[in-house]
This record gives structure tokens, C-alpha cells and sequence, in this order.
């Protein structure tokens, strides 16, 4: 899933209300802001190191997930683990994505960063993995589609629905519980296709809306000292609970990609695991809150790069399955299973550094001003400035 993130774009997270892109989930810069004194003695803004230190954590269970993934069959371990963090490792991109999209509206400059930040990097990362998969998997006549998300990218299409539908879910008296109802709706929808993934957008939806309807001091409630304790005897049952459930249940479910027929399973069941995995989600959400440290730490800058290392991963992670990478045996052993998490604990963190987001901002925050008509409030801003030097 990932799950998360980007500024304007992503898979991400920032603050102010803006909608740039460097992070995995909401607005440019990729975290909250809080107003300090510049050298011009003018507020300057700061970035929260809680909210880029929850993105860069999250990114990291995302690729450590995807590390499981083939792990799966021979280790009920890493089955546990999987379906944990595949529980709420989404859900909190999305959360924090739709809370720093709380200020978007309809003005030009902010629609023009939806599309620079989110829209054209679905674009291109879109043909780069069909490439990819072309000639890494050997498939050569794989189509090119823009309505059918390839793997990653499902959720920089999403963002980009998501976030143009915010002036409604601002506008309406009961938002998350309608999202909820549509999500549920989603569930048992077999015919709704894969278009856009939009099993994917609708039933992710609440977590976005959401997210919108949070406020600072919700996360303050995380934040406390009873919080931290509590989540502790929480994650254990839930490990303990999907130990029991791994050899039991799809893990499917929690991709939320497919209605329930689609799953081999009755329409009744699409309303259950819909509302249980929500609640599930929400509280495990917490807990992964409640421990993400508040203060600056040495992998808080690679807090705005998490977009960057979300799409750039995937290619590693589906050439491993290419390559063939996990047939080698040592790989199913406990300490191959070891090894594969801190391998891919590193690769993430590498591809989240400001290196990487300086050599690659091109694709990722394009600024295309040539694409754009300049409105009045450009028009005037220059023509002050112009005064101003006059």
C-alpha cells in the first residue's frame, strides 16, 4: 500500500494548507509548520519533526511489508507481521494526507501543485513502470493505460481524487460517516471495474476524510504518556490475533482492492470486514502515533523525501520477483528474514535523502509554469515588486 504520500503529491503530508509535494501525502513540505523569527525578524515557518518523522516510519513499514510479502508462504512470523502492518500502515498516509488537506479549495496555484505534484508524476512514474515491467518481466506487449493503476501508483490517483472532492466533504453536515457508507457501498460493488482503482479510492476513502475532519489537539491525545503505555498490550493482541489469522484469512482484505464477491466471499461479509477493519485500523493507527518520536531525530529530514523512496522502492521490490531474487533458500531462514527487513529498512531510508529528491525533483515536483496562465494575483504580486524597485 502504501501507503503514502506526497505533497502536492503524495503520498504526503505538510502543512500550512499549501499543496506541494515532497512527502508521501499532502501539501509542500510535508509537515506542520509553526511560525518562528526569521533573521528579517519577519515569522518564518518551521516544520514539524513529528509529522515527517511519522511519514518516514510509515514508508519504512510499507517497504519492509513488501519484503514480507514472498516471505509469507513459509513463515507464519512473517505472515503475522504483514497483516499487521498492512492493518494500519495506509491508513495513517492517508489520515495525515487528508489532514494537511484541509485548506485545499479550488485557487488556481493550489490546483496547479495537484497537478504538478500528484497528477503528472502518476503520469510518468505510470509509463516508467510499464516500461519496467516490459522488459524486466519480459513481457514486451504489456499496454500502456493511464485508468489502469500499475502497482504503486494507485495511490497518487487516488490522492488526486481524494483531494479535489475536499471542498465537499467540507461542505457536508456528516462527512466521515458518508464516506464510510460509500466505502462499505464499494465493498459489495463487484461491477465497479478497475478503473482508476476505484475499489482502492472508495474504500480507502473514510481515512481521508477523515483526516480532514482532525484537528491539532487530536494528535496531542496521542501524543501523552498513557497513549504510549496503552498501545503496547494493543500491538501485542494484534500480533498475537493475526498470528492465529494468518493461516485463516486473505490478506487481500486489507488492500481493499476488490469487493467482497471478488474475494470468493458473500456480500454481507464486505459490510463486516469494512466497519471492523475501519475500527482496527483507526485504533492500531494510534498506536503507531503514539510512538513516533516528537522531537528533531537524525531521519527527520528524510520526512519530505518519503514520495521519492515510496515510488522509487517499487521497482526494487517487483524486481525481486522478477529476478527471482527469494528463491535463494537462505532467504526463507529466520535470519534470511532478518536480513531482508534491514535490507529494505535501507534501501527506503537511502531513497527518501535530499540527494536523491535534488536528482530526481523533475519528475517529482515539476514546476511547469509554461503549462499555466498566470492569474491576477501573480499579475499583481510582480507588478508591486516591479514598484517596489522602481
Amino acid at each position: 500500500m502504501a501507503p503514502g504520500t506526497g505533497a502536492g503529491a503524495t503520498a504526503t503530508i505538510t502543512a500550512t494548507g499549501t499543496t506541494g509535494t515532497t512527502g508521501t501525502t499532502g501539501e509542500r513540505g510535508g509537515a506542520e509548520r509553526v511560525p518562528v523569527a526569521g533573521k528579517s525578524g519577519k515569522p518564518a515557518k518551521q516544520r514539524d519533526a513529528f509529522f515527517d518523522n511519522a511519514k518516514y516510519l510509515a514508508i519504512v513499514l510499507v517497504a519492509m511489508g513488501h519484503a514480507w510479502e514472498p516471505l509469507r508462504g513459509d513463515s507464519r512470523a512473517a505472515s503475522a507481521l504483514y497483516i499487521t502492518v498492512y492493518s494500519f500502515h495506509m491508513p495513517a498516509f492517508i489520515i495525515i494526507s487528508g489532514y494537511f488537506s484541509r485548506s485545499f479549495d479550488m485557487r488556481p496555484d493550489r490546483l496547479r501543485r495537484l497537478i504538478t505534484g500528484v497528477a503528472v508524476p502518476y503520469v510518468i512514474f505510470e509509463v516508467a513502470y510499464t516500461l519496467f515491467k516490459r522488459y524486466a518481466d519480459n513481457d514486451p506487449h504489456y499496454p500502456f493505460s493511464l485508468l489502469d493503476p500499475w502497482y504503486l501508483t494507485w495511490f497518487l490517483i487516488a490522492l488526486f481524487v481524494w483531494r479535489l472532492t475536499t471542498p465537499l466533504w467540507k461542505a457536508v453536515r456528516w462527512p466521515v460517516p458518508l464516506a464510510l457508507a460509500i466505502a462499505v457501498l464499494a465493498s459489495v460493488s463487484p461491477d465497479i471495474g478497475d478503473d482508476l482503482d476505484l475499489q482502492r479510492v472508495l474504500q480507502f476513502l473514510p481515512f481521508f476524510v477523515l483526516g480532514l475532519a482532525l484537528k491539532p489537539e487530536h494528535f496531542q491525545l496521542v501524543r501523552r504518556r498513557e497513549a504510549r503505555i496503552l498501545s503496547v498490550p494493543i500491538f501485542a493482541a494484534a500480533l498475537v490475533f493475526a498470528y492465529w489469522a494468518a493461516p485463516r484469512m486473505n490478506a487481500a482484505w486489507f488492500y481493499r482492492r476488490d469487493s467482497a464477491q471478488e474475494l470468493g466471499a458473500p456480500g454481507w461479509t464486505g459490510v463486516v470486514m469494512t466497519l471492523a477493519m475501519f475500527g482496527c485500523s483507526l485504533v492500531l493507527v494510534g498506536c503507531f502515533l503514539a510512538w513516533v518520536p516528537r522531537r528533531h531525530m537524525w531521519f527527520t529530514v528524510l520526512g519530505a523525501g518519503t514520495l521519492y523512496g515510496y515510488l522509487f522502492h517499487g521497482f526494487l521490490a517487483k524486481g525481486s520477483r522478477f529476478w527471482d531474487w527469494y528463491d535463494a533458500e537462505w532467504l526463507h531462514s529466520p535470519g534470511g528474514e532478518i536480513a531482508a527487513t534491514l535490507i529494505a529498512a535501507s534501501v527506503i531510508t537511502a531513497l527518501c535523502t535530499p540527494p536523491v529528491q535534488r536528482m530526481f525533483k523533475f519528475a517529482m515536483e515539476p514546476e511547469m509554469r509554461w503549462a499555466f496562465k498566470r492569474d491576477a494575483a501573480e499579475i499583481a504580486k510582480d507588478r508591486s515588486r516591479a514598484g517596489g524597485r522602481g
